[in-house]
């Protein structure tokens, strides 16, 4: 009996795993991995990064460091290497911060494929609460402990600007990406697509030397041997979690839409560990399960900014007293904006 309940749960596994490819791969993942992989490798990290001083204008500071997550592609598990970097070069606390908890959020493949599964208006309240509510926390850590500390030395990099090309480049995979959620009709999404797809591979021999592009095919299939294992395997536990927790307990905990209910999902995602986009598919379960969009979202926001391990490194990069902080303000702001998101 045993054995036959654990094969009728790996074939749950499996089966949501043949949907997800089916359904999602070619229109969703493929363009995003190539959209990801594009900016990763054609936009200038250090035009972005040398932004982050002190001596910059906050009001140029905290917008740079909001949004440069989406700019610079990072993940959750790149994000911390990328904070410590910056912090210890001479960044602020404020826009450090700011750049930790919103980088993973933003990342084009998270709020992509959030949209995709979970609905443009969690996709797009996870990209805004993100950028907008990072800000408020970099203030925050900036007004507790930049009071009284001296003024640091700007951050040193070195780099070229980035490509002008590399924007048109990005509108086009954009468009290749976005496009099929507008189209009906396979005719019609290959007359649109087919054509844009071949502009787009024109466009790109012509804008780039061959080592650039060499470049943008490295790190898309770095991305893709970085996520996809993991994605998959997130998908399959997902199909496996749906089919073994019940419901009921799910609508208990996180199925209504009050502040204790998104606390809930907002400390359970702080303390699990998600691989990059991993998120998604077990959000996905758990809101088939019950669970409301306000805890979802919340989840969305804490999950991929916090793990115990994540945790673990910025108390050491930060010190404990700052690091507590920022952590609480994460599960707190997270908690409010799927509080307020579940309102609207």
């Amino acid at each position: 009996m045993l054995n036959q309940y654990l094969f009728e749960l790996i074939n749950v596994g499996f089966w949501a795993l043949r949907e997800y490819l089916a359904l999602h791969v070619l229109l969703c993942l493929v363009p995003a991995f190539f959209l990801a992989g594009a900016i990763a490798s054609l936009f200038s990290k250090e035009s972005v990064l040398k932004f982050f001083g002190s001596e910059t204008p906050k009001y140029i500071s905290y917008p740079v460091a909001a949004v440069s997550g989406c700019m610079l592609a990072v993940c959750s598990c790149t994000v911390l290497p990328l904070f410590a970097g910056i912090y210890r070069r001479g960044a602020g606390i404020g826009p450090a911060t700011t750049f930790l908890f919103s980088a993973p959020a933003i990342n084009i493949l998270a709020i992509v494929y959030t949209a995709k599964i979970l609905g443009y208006d969690l996709g797009i309240a996870r990209a805004v609460i993100a950028i907008s509510f990072s800000v408020i926390i970099g203030i925050t850590m900036a007004a507790i402990y930049e009071r009284k500390q001296p003024q640091k030395k700007g951050i040193q990099v070195f780099g070229e600007e980035r490509h002008t090309h590399s924007v048109y480049l990005f509108i086009l995979l954009l468009a290749i990406l976005v496009l099929p959620e507008f189209l009906a009709g396979w005719l019609v999404l290959a007359a649109v697509e087919i054509p844009l797809v071949f502009v787009t591979v024109y466009m790109s021999f012509k804008w780039f030397s061959k080592e650039e592009l060499e470049s943008w095919m490295s790190e898309t299939w770095f991305l893709v041997k970085q996520i996809t294992p993991l994605l998959l395997v997130g998908v399959f536990a997902a199909g496996i979690i749906v089919e073994l927790l019940p419901a009921e307990y799910v609508v208990a905990v996180v199925g209504s839409d009050t502040f204790s209910s998104n606390l809930i999902a907002s400390v359970a995602g702080a303390l699990m560990y998600f691989s990059t986009l991993t998120e998604v598919p077990i959000i996905s379960a758990l809101t088939e399960l019950g669970m409301g969009r306000g805890p979802a979202l919340a989840m969305l926001l804490a999950g991929p900014a916090l793990s115990l391990p994540n945790m673990i490194v910025i108390s050491r990069i930060m010190g404990i007293r700052k690091g507590l902080t920022y952590i609480c303000l994460v599960v707190l702001i997270a908690s409010v904006a799927g509080f307020v998101f579940a309102l609207l």
